[in-house]
């Protein structure tokens, strides 16, 4: 009994998880027009084709980030936090964003029809055209990407593809724009580095937590 306590207590970290959809409310929250809503759209990204064959990977992304965090942490767990943490505080940069500087991208009209349309119309549906910059859906696959480095080269090849895919997904459903995927890239760089700099910080607080747990239960 105690052995297979034991076992189950070294996956205690991927209860961590659990923050993201917990931080997803506020990004419902502030999916809305607001009072002033920007369209950063260019001439180039009315360029860019409507391809709803685009919508399997935008979708994707749903597994994918659990997926992928679940691989990293069974490969270091010390980069899973810092890949998590990195999230975490790209969704809220993120959310500061939407906050001040709402903007919104225009949907084209979707086809009748066809399992793919039918995916798009969905998706539409149950996300409204707003919180577009930066693009979470970006932001999250592109840390994921770098998380993934730890990875064996099938599975960090893997990541990267998806990753890619995701990424040009979100502008060829024309649920986001070049401004939104450039900007994503920017906030999760930034996030990733920050992550790198204070997680030994958590680290030492949380085993200083822990001691003094342990001194005042003896």
């Amino acid at each position: 009994m105690g052995t297979n306590k034991s076992k189950w207590v070294k996956y205690k970290p991927l209860l961590w998880m659990i923050a993201i959809p917990a931080l997803n409310i506020i990004y419902g929250i502030l999916n809305e027009h607001s009072s002033e809503v920007r369209m950063l759209i260019t001439p180039l990204d009315r360029q860019i084709p409507f391809l709803p064959a685009f919508i399997i990977p935008y979708i994707v992304w749903y597994p994918f980030i659990a997926l992928t965090l679940l691989f990293i942490f069974l490969k270091d767990v010390r980069v899973y936090f810092k890949t998590l943490l990195a999230l975490c505080l790209g969704l809220l940069v993120s959310y500061v964003f939407y906050y001040y500087f709402q903007t919104t991208v225009p949907r084209p009209k979707v086809g009748e029809g066809g399992i793919l349309n039918y995916l798009v119309q969905f998706i539409y549906a149950h996300d409204l055209p707003y919180n577009c910059f930066p693009s979470i859906h970006v932001l999250t696959s592109y840390l994921m990407m770098k998380g993934a480095r730890v990875l064996k080269r099938w599975g960090r090849l893997t990541v990267q593809f998806i990753g890619i895919m995701i990424i040009a997904s979100t502008l060829f459903v024309k649920q986001h724009v070049l401004a939104d995927v450039g900007m994503a890239i920017i906030v999760a760089e930034c996030t990733f580095l920050l992550a790198k700099l204070i997680l030994p910080y958590l680290m030492k607080l949380k085993l200083r937590v822990v001691a003094i747990a342990t001194h005042e239960a003896g």
